[in-house]
């Protein structure tokens, strides 16, 4: 490195701190110029040849002076010479020491060499074997592809043979017939639950055998000889048994639900019948049905004759209508009848038929009834013969669609054919007996409980009564409005003057309206019906009107006012008690009512107070068209006014009472009657103050005579009844 320094102090054409190659090229032409460089011996070498090329020189030096060492060594200015023989020097010595680590370990490498000598032959083995192992793999694979197609053939063939297994085997077992089932379809009773169970497998080898029979199967004929044979030993064992349980119903007082609770145990017997037989189920089908329609025909004929004796002798006839004078005869010794107490118009305790425990409640069964002389309205008797009806009805239905397995129009069919003898009964006799009913009630009644059976039918989904309520109701309907129309034309046809003596109480006509009114409304409620309002609503307007020309035989106004009031609150009492408060004849007469209680106020008030009542009319109507002065003359008539009212009107007001509660037959009224007359003072007083208080007559002395408003309220409070 000093040599280097001192070189580059001897030369001071350098700079030293110039690019690193050009200083480089510097101190080679200084090192040429001293001659110091050594002859070079280039041997051969051409250096006018034209593949030599200085630029990639320049290139290769240029390359290496990039080098991070090199450049350092440039920079601190390091001698490249020395430095190159130092290296040179170095890697000798290492070349030395590595030989001598070579000769050392040669031992140890020879050692080596054999070891890895060995290993090659091992390997050599080694692949020896792995390649007869990949041939041996090889076979093997083959081996197993051959195995697989096999296993693959065999387990076609096994699948093949277990379904030809499957089909054979139950072939086989659908054509054996076991010695158990021969001997118990000819041995065993019907009854006995091992041949029920048998009786099912032989049907089945019974279709199957059909079936077989159409693919023409050659081992069916070898079976059909024993099945054929076994299946005419059940059919007859079955018929005898259901004929012998359809002919214990005709024994006399047999219940024969108890049979066919039996049968229903072995529907599958018809069932066999129907399916292998068809000839005997059909004759067992119609034996059945000859014997249940002669049972019930029979038993509802029976009863319905015995139902009749325990009715009501004294019905109405054509005459117990409406409007027909009530002339009939009370002895002392007569015995009360039903027109004597009015009940052909009054449901009293008849409408409870109606309520649930009695529709659905236990039938009436004649001998007790007759034993005990209890006698019953037609309705009762009517209700009682078709909820039992009903009752057989649903229950036939219900059994002919589970044991002969029809439905539809099919099970109706069915059903008609047992029961339609006993229903033409019902019906013939119905008409028989609406032809001549003249108990309107009693109509209603009956239509009502066929609505309601109606209804239950429907909720247990049996259709078979369907028919037969709507002729029964054809024939009921047409009956009620006939009779309906009766009593309007009666009630129109009333001549007042042939109606006995006059009397201001409630008529026997009214009362008799009320009583029906409000019974058919109460029971209209549940099923109502147009056609009946607006029958009730005619049978309103002639009452009405029965009441007016009633009221027209009064010769005072005030006697036909008590008259009309007393036969409007007995028919509103009547009708509250079983109508609606919001129904139309309710309201009606309440209206009218409230019009003819307002104009007898006015009217009782007339004759103590009609003076003072008089001009508080006259001094309003001034009043309202500015023309009071008119009265201010009329001093002393306001005198007498305010002193006769001071000195009379307690009496008047006593005398009022007593007359009002003598004209009146319900209390309650005559009460509310005069509690308004007395409103009604008080205010007619209350406007003659108004009109005293008006400047046309404030001068008047006689004003200071006037009873105090307040305290006339305080003592007309006294007057007041209490009932």
């Amino acid at each position: 490195m000093a040599e280097v320094a001192a070189a580059g102090g001897a030369g001071p054409d350098v700079n030293t701190t110039g690019n690193p190659t050009e200083m480089a090229m510097a101190y080679l032409q200084d090192e040429k110029t001293d001659g110091d460089i050594p002859d070079l011996n280039l041997g051969e070498l051409d250096l006018t040849t034209d593949e030599f090329i200085l630029d990639e020189v320049d290139i290769h030096i240029q390359a290496n002076l990039e080098d991070d060492l090199v450049k350092e060594a440039l920079k601190t200015g390091v001698d490249l010479r020395q430095y190159s023989k130092q290296v040179e020097s170095e890697l000798q010595r290492i070349e030395q020491a590595s030989i001598k680590d070579y000769i050392k370990e040669s031992q140890n490498i020879a050692l080596l060499h054999n070891q890895i000598t060995a290993c090659d032959s091992i390997l050599e083995r080694m692949e020896g074997m792995l390649s007869g192992f990949q041939s041996d793999l090889s076979s093997i694979s083959s081996e197993i592809q051959t195995l697989q197609q096999q296993s693959v053939s065999m387990n076609v063939r096994l699948k093949n043979r277990q379904a030809v297994r499957s089909h054979l085997s139950q072939l086989v077992d659908e054509l054996v017939v076991p010695g158990a089932m021969i001997s118990t379809i000819l041995d065993s009773p019907v009854t006995e639950q091992e041949f029920l169970e048998q009786l099912h497998e032989l049907n089945n080898k019974i279709n199957f055998a059909k079936e077989l029979s159409f693919r023409e199967t050659l081992a069916c004929s070898d079976i059909q000889d024993i099945v054929d044979r076994l299946k005419l030993k059940a059919v007859s064992k079955i018929r005898e048994f259901i004929l012998q349980k359809i002919y214990s119903f005709r024994k006399p007082m047999t219940n024969y639900q108890i049979p066919q609770n039996t049968l229903l145990k072995y529907r599958f017997f018809y069932q066999f019948l129907l399916a292998n037989e068809r000839t005997v189920a059909k004759e067992i089908r119609d034996e059945y049905v000859d014997t249940m329609s002669k049972i019930y025909y029979s038993y509802f004929k029976s009863y319905s004759g015995r139902l009749l004796k325990v009715q009501y002798e004294e019905v109405a006839d054509k005459d117990d209508l409406m409007g027909v004078e009530d002339t009939a005869k009370k002895g002392f010794f007569s015995k009360p009848s039903l027109k004597s107490r009015n009940t052909i118009f009054t449901v009293g305790q008849r409408g409870a038929i109606l309520s649930p425990a009695e529709l659905e409640g236990p039938i009436l069964v004649p001998h007790t009834a007759q034993r005990g002389d209890s006698r019953y309205p037609y309705e009762t008797l009517f209700r009682s013969q078709h909820y039992a009806l009903l009752d057989n009805g649903c229950r036939e239905f219900l059994f002919l669609s589970d044991f002969f397995m029809v439905t539809g129009n099919s099970a109706l069919d069915l059903f008609n054919s047992i029961m339609g003898k006993t229903l033409s009964m019902f019906l013939k006799s119905m008409s028989t007996y609406v032809s001549d009913c003249y108990d309107s009630i009693a109509v209603f009644l009956c239509i009502h409980i066929i609505l309601r059976f109606r209804a239950i039918t429907a909720k247990r989904t049996i259709p078979a009564l369907d028919k037969y309520w709507e002729a029964v109701l054809e024939l009921l309907w047409p009956r009620f409005e006939l009779i309906l129309e009766m009593n309007i034309h009666s009630i129109r046809n009333t001549d007042p003057q042939k109606l006995g003596v006059l009397d201001t109480r409630p008529h026997y006509i009214t009362r008799r309206y009320a009583e029906f009114s409000s019974a058919i409304v109460s029971i209209n409620q549940t099923f109502p019906n147009e056609r009946t309002h607006t029958l009730l609503g005619q049978l309103q307007v002639e009452v009405e009107n029965f009441v007016l020309k009633m009221a027209a035989e009064f010769p005072s106004r005030r006697d036909q006012l008590i008259f009309l009031i007393n036969n409007y609150d007995m028919m509103l009492s009547v009708l509250m008690e079983r109508a609606a408060d919001d129904s139309k004849e309710v309201e009606g007469f309440q209206q009218l009512l409230l019009a003819r209680t307002q104009e007898f106020i006015e009217e009782i008030l007339s004759p103590p107070f009609g003076g003072m009542i008089a001009f508080v009319k006259e001094a309003e109507a001034l009043m309202e068209k500015g023309q009071l002065d008119r009265l201010k003359n009329d001093e002393a008539r306001i005198t007498q006014l305010i002193r006769g009212f001071s000195s009379s009107w307690k009496q008047s007001v006593e005398a009022m009472s007593q007359d009002v509660m003598r004209s009146f037959t319900n209390f309650k009224n005559g009460t509310s009657i005069i509690q308004g007359a007395l409103t009604q003072l008080i205010q007619y007083y209350h406007g003659f103050h108004k009109v005293l208080n008006q400047p046309t007559f404030r001068s008047l002395a006689v004003r200071s005579e006037l009873i105090n408003l307040h305290h006339l309220m305080v003592e007309v409070k006294k007057h007041k009844p209490n009932f």
